[in-house]
């Protein structure tokens, strides 16, 4: 890889890395070419990004962007892949899914709305993240509640209230 393609690779990434805000580091070494494809579809199939870069390139677009990843430096060892997702929990769910056939994926690290987990036991913890759009929904189910228990109530008290009246009128 010639200086050009580096500087290249390096932009690529800067850019990348600032457009996403949600950013997952695994380690995929050891997957066959099947599982390598099989995990590519299934990241394919929940709009995730998959991407195999090298360490050195990839630290040196960490520190040009405009986020702070902090001790996530420290996690670019060995084999090296970045998830984009939009959402914060999809990789983890993919990840989580895939493991149930093989070791692989470890996750080593991930960047999420800026906040920052590292290692492999946070996986449980970043896939139980909701959504923006599970939020959403259980912001609209919290809000018709109320709504439904007064609409039950007027409608059971409905039919009280003619009971009521209809004795009264027959006296």
């Amino acid at each position: 890889m010639t200086r050009h393609d580096k500087n290249n690779a390096i932009e690529n990434l800067k850019e990348a890395l600032g457009e996403i805000k949600n950013l997952y580091f695994a380690d995929i070494a050891g997957l066959d070419a099947i599982q390598t494809s099989a995990l590519r579809r299934a990241c394919f199939k929940e709009n995730i990004k998959l991407q195999v870069v090298k360490n050195t390139l990839l630290a040196k677009a960490m520190e040009a962007s405009n986020y702070d990843f902090g001790e996530l430096r420290e996690i670019l060892k060995g084999n090296t892949s970045l998830m984009y997702s939009e959402s914060g929990n999809a990789p983890a769910k993919v990840i989580k899914s895939f493991r149930k056939k093989s070791d692989k994926p470890i996750l080593k690290g991930a960047f999420i709305e800026e906040a920052i987990y590292i290692g492999d036991e946070q996986l449980e913890a970043l896939v139980a993240i909701k959504s923006k759009n599970e939020l959403i929904g259980e912001i609209i189910t919290l809000l018709q509640s109320p709504t439904k228990n007064v609409v039950s109530a007027l409608q059971s008290g409905g039919g009280k209230l003619s009971g009521i009246l209809k004795s009264l009128s027959e006296r």
